[in-house]
């Protein structure tokens, strides 16, 4: 699941802050240690030869950077590695250039789908792709319908089922996530995350439901068996899958390698905060602001950056929150534990080669609590992370400027 060629960022000299209020860092050692422990016991879900593909991934992650930058309200702009810059033609350049892009937004996959176009005249078409695209990775990957086909796998638990070939591809690089990030995100959490409560569209959710039952973490990715070639996978007994931390990011991936390719201009899809963009950029790159939560700007420390290729995405615990038997739980699951990552992080938000990488980085940034920025900083990926109390963190290149 390496970055794909030609995302190279220039970078700034910068340096790692550590966190004043991480806290819990030697339970979290504890833990990561436990997880190394049964990496090193347990026998890899890979081909011969792909043991290394963890450092693999880390080594494409260093070579291959994405290209981010600041916005300035004032109509420039701060590139990461030659300093301040403005946009030629200063404020009516801007005003030209929005009103060149073109962008529609609607409920899909419970939450917001939104796709811009350079061309005003590819509106109707992009969002008609857009919108079969969401529906096909929904009947593929939906754990909420009972007609889709990740219900039916996880119904036949224990028996080999024949696949799409788009859940096929789902489950591969929900599987090549957990392998990359060595099982912080992992697809075999279904069975924790529907015991905490969350068994439903976000929205059909009681104020509060049952209080969980205690359950052990999760079983882990390796006893999930995939044959691509066949397109088959077995689900072991008493496992249940959830594709909601990786099939979201593809979905904005696939979709934006699509509109791009079939409408020739430049796209971004925005999955509820899970970004990718294709084909030419505006002037300027695409302006994506940061904050707690898409539907509302303004939530939280705010940062409005730019991009020109690849993904952005950004995973919260401020939202997607409920209540079960008076506990409050956000939809971001330690496998470790079956239960929700405790909030370390309000928001982190990582940028790469594409969606499913930056969505991979960002939610095992969640899951690894105080341990995110090392960890993140070895991947040499730029991302901001946002502590609990409203702190924000700039590593990796990510441009550091004041946010407010």
């Amino acid at each position: 699941m390496g970055l794909r060629r030609g995302h190279r960022a220039r970078r700034r000299p910068g340096r790692l802050r550590r966190p004043r209020e991480a806290g819990q860092v030697d339970e979290h050692e504890r833990l990561e240690h436990e997880r190394l422990e049964r990496l090193r016991h347990t026998e890899r879900f890979a081909e011969p030869g792909t043991g290394s593909d963890i450092e693999q991934w880390r080594r494409q992650q260093l070579e291959q950077r994405t290209v981010i930058a600041v916005h300035h309200p004032s109509g420039g702009s701060a590139d990461p590695g030659s300093g301040p810059r403005t946009c030629a033609g200063g404020p009516h350049h801007i005003r030209r250039l929005l009103s060149m892009i073109t962008s529609a937004s609607w409920r899909a996959l419970g939450t917001t789908a939104s796709v811009l176009v350079t061309d005003a005249g590819a509106i109707v078409s992009a969002r008609e792709l857009l919108e079969d695209e969401l529906d096909r990775i929904d009947v593929a990957c939906s754990r909420f319908r009972d007609d889709s086909e990740l219900t039916h796998v996880n119904a036949c638990a224990g028996e080999p089922v024949g696949i799409s070939p788009l859940l096929t591809e789902a489950l591969a690089v929900a599987l090549r996530v957990a392998r990359s990030t060595e099982g912080a995100v992992d697809p075999t959490v279904g069975r924790a995350i529907r015991n905490l409560g969350y068994d439903r569209d976000f929205d059909e959710l009681a104020a509060d439901g049952p209080a969980p039952a205690p359950v052990p973490g999760s079983p882990g990715w390796r006893s999930v068996t995939l044959d691509e070639g066949a397109r088959r996978v077995r689900v072991p007994v008493g496992v249940e899958l959830d594709l909601g931390a990786s099939a979201k990011a593809l979905a904005a991936d696939r979709a934006a390698a699509r509109l791009g390719t079939a409408l020739g201009c430049g796209v971004l899809v925005n999955l509820g905060g899970d970004i990718a963009v294709a084909g030419p950029p505006p002037n300027g790159g695409w302006w994506v602001q940061i904050c707690d939560d898409h539907a509302n700007p303004e939530a939280g420390p705010t940062q409005t950056v730019s991009i020109a290729s690849g993904g952005l995405a950004t995973s919260s615990t401020t939202v997607r929150r409920w209540s079960a038997g008076g506990q409050p739980f956000h939809h971001i699951v330690d496998p470790r534990t079956g239960t929700s990552a405790p909030v370390t992080w309000r928001t982190v938000t990582v940028a790469a080669g594409s969606c499913v990488d930056a969505n991979a980085a960002s939610t095992a940034s969640v899951v690894r609590g105080p341990l995110a920025p090392r960890w993140l900083t070895s991947l040499g990926l730029p991302g901001r992370l946002v502590s609990a109390n409203g702190a924000v963190f700039a590593i990796g290149g990510w441009p550091q400027e004041d946010d407010r």
